[in-house]
This record gives structure tokens, C-alpha cells and sequence, in this order.
């Protein structure tokens, strides 16, 4: 079974009490983890053992793994919650100590740090971790860059793809909604016309109908002039005076006729 790739940190530690800051370069592997210091002239190293990170776990009641997650995690990056010292233990070591709360309460752990047996070796082997994460990270910022000039590219692409195909969608919909004006005003006009038809042949069909309706009931009309004599005397209310004189008169032009 291959052993788990350690991960690497490098911390930049600003000191209190105006010491001058230090460089933290920390190998963390599941059960244990490596601390290599300096301040640029001198170097002090830390290799905590399973053993040792064992027992100050079960001190501080947590599992082997979880312990060394919270170490890498205030030894990867500097906490501006966290009071940071590097105080001297005598002897030429440091003690290594930070801060942190835990259920309300504030607590400090503390590694002793030996001296390095050489020096340069281990400021150059952090230099050396500093200046390749350091070229890593340009040429990330490079990929990075090149990636987003290439994503702006195609985002200006896209845009005026889709610019190009609003402007078709509106000048598709005018088109189809002036077509479609067209057949409606067509429509309405030809409906104008037939209903003025209907209209009118209901106008000229009702004009015979009334003429005749009319004719049918007006009586025709008799003067008084056309009445007959014998018809006028029947209306006339006759007297017993006025007999004799009409006969009396028939006589007389019978006589004259004679003569």
C-alpha cells in the first residue's frame, strides 16, 4: 500500500512584541506532521511524531486526524483571531504557540522547536518551497488568465451571436405581424362589402313588400259625382213634401213635350 502524498504549507507568521516575522513551512501527513522555521538567518525544525501528536490529542480529547487538521489550519494561514508567539525555551529552542477558542473557551498549544543542524540547508529548502509555489502560482495566474481571455472571447461571441438573433426574431415577428395585418385589414374590408350587400338586398326586398302591403289596404275612392241619381236619392232622407214636388215636376215636362 502506497504511503499518503504529504501536503506542504508555508506560512509567513507576523510576530507580536515587534519581532521581526518568520517563515512556517509544514508537512502534514494523516497521523503526524514536520516544521521547518527560520527568520532568515537562523532555522529551527519540528517533527512531531505519531506518538507525540497521539498523546496531545487524547490531552485535548480528539482524534489523532482531527488534531492535526486544526494545527495545519492555523500553521497553513495566519488567523488574525489567533495570538501567535515564537518565544525562546532556552538552549537555543523556540516554543511555537497559538490561540484559539473551543466551546467558549480560549486555548493555546505549544510545540517546542529544536535548532536546525544546518542552517541555509533549511532556509534554502523554504526559500526554495517559497520560490516554486511562487512560480506555480504565475503560471496559474497565467493559465487563469489566458482561460478568462478566451472565455471573454467566446462571452463577446455569444453576445453578439444572440444580439444577432434578437434582432432576426424581431424583424421575423414584424414581417409576420405586417403579413398578418394585411390579411385581417382584407378580411374586415371583404366583411364590410358582404355585409353592405346583405344589407342593401334586405333594403330592395322589404320596398316591394311594403308597396304591396299598402295597395292591398287603401279603399278606392269614389266623388260624389260619379253617384247615380237613383243612388243619391236612396241616400237622401226623403220627405212626404218633397214627393209630390218631384212628381209634379215629372208632369210638367211630360206635358210641355206634347205641346
Amino acid at each position: 500500500m502506497e504511503a499518503p502524498t504529504p501536503k506542504h504549507t508555508c506560512l509567513k507568521l507576523d510576530l507580536q512584541e515587534s519581532q521581526q516575522p518568520i517563515f512556517v513551512k509544514g508537512t502534514w501527513f494523516p497521523s503526524r506532521f514536520e516544521l521547518s522555521i527560520t527568520d532568515g538567518r537562523n532555522a529551527w525544525i519540528c517533527s512531531a511524531s505519531e506518538d507525540q501528536v497521539s498523546d496531545r490529542a487524547a490531552q485535548w480529547d480528539q482524534p489523532v486526524s482531527e488534531y492535526v487538521a486544526l494545527a495545519e489550519r492555523y500553521l497553513g494561514f495566519q488567523h488574525p483571531d489567533s495570538v501567535y508567539g515564537f518565544a525562546d525555551a532556552g538552549d537555543g529552542y523556540k516554543r511555537l504557540s497559538w490561540t484559539f477558542e473551543k466551546e467558549g473557551t480560549k486555548l493555546e498549544w505549544r510545540w517546542k522547536c529544536q535548532p536546525s543542524p544546518n542552517s541555509k540547508q533549511t532556509t534554502a529548502a523554504v526559500l526554495d518551497f517559497l520560490m516554486d509555489a511562487n512560480v506555480g502560482l504565475s503560471e496559474e495566474v497565467v493559465r487563469k488568465t489566458q482561460s478568462f481571455e478566451r472565455l471573454k472571447v467566446e462571452a463577446e461571441k455569444c453576445l453578439a451571436q444572440s444580439e444577432k438573433i434578437t434582432n432576426e426574431k424581431i424583424e421575423f415577428e414584424s414581417a409576420i405581424y405586417a403579413k398578418f395585418l394585411g390579411v385581417l385589414n382584407s378580411k374586415k374590408a371583404k366583411l364590410r362589402e358582404l355585409r353592405d350587400k346583405l344589407s342593401n338586398k334586405e333594403v330592395a326586398g322589404k320596398l316591394p313588400e311594403e308597396e304591396e302591403a299598402s295597395s292591398e289596404q287603401t279603399e278606392p275612392y269614389v266623388s260624389g259625382d260619379d253617384k247615380s241619381e237613383e243612388e243619391f236619392l236612396k241616400d237622401y232622407p226623403a220627405t212626404s213634401k218633397d214627393a209630390p214636388t218631384i212628381r209634379s215636376r215629372g208632369r210638367g215636362r211630360k206635358r210641355g213635350t206634347h205641346k
